[in-house]
């Protein structure tokens, strides 16, 4: 899934690849979705400071590109990361794109969540942005009794 596309770019780099992309434009950004559908694509609108619904799947790939830097105003991040999660299935990855300062609260809130997560600097813009790659663990009980 990319949760914040603008012309489908992702999904349009892995066209080739066997899986499909859904792509997710927010429904306070430009409507671009015509776009996304031109290209042959998948897409719907969304509004992310509210539940997403997935049934009856769930993802194996979250890509996001700036939605929290475009939508920190409107909602409180911790419940995207935490939609992030019920939409992700375990062992999952989220690749996360977004400025120096998101990065690392994402990163903070993703620890509590279990999620391991790795940073990589880009050359990108003017202020140099961050990827986080993310995985989604798999929780069990250490104490787990044999029987």
């Amino acid at each position: 899934m990319d949760m914040n596309t603008v012309y489908g770019g992702f999904a349009a780099a892995v066209i080739d690849d066997p899986l499909w992309v859904m792509n997710v434009v927010s429904s306070y950004a430009a409507n671009t979705l015509p776009v996304v559908f031109d290209r042959g694509l998948i897409g719907t609108f969304h509004d992310w400071c509210e539940a997403f619904s997935t049934y009856p799947r769930t993802y194996d790939l979250l890509h996001l590109d700036g939605l929290f830097t475009a939508e920190s105003h409107r909602c409180d991040m911790k419940y995207v990361l935490l939609e992030m999660d019920r939409i992700l299935r375990p062992a999952g990855y989220a690749i996360i794109r977004e400025s120096s300062y998101f990065a690392d609260a994402i990163s903070t809130i993703a620890r509590g969540m279990r999620w391991s997560c790795r940073r990589e600097d880009t050359e990108y813009g003017v202020e140099k942005e961050k990827i986080l790659i993310c995985q989604k663990k798999l929780w069990h009980s250490s104490n787990q009794s044999s029987r």
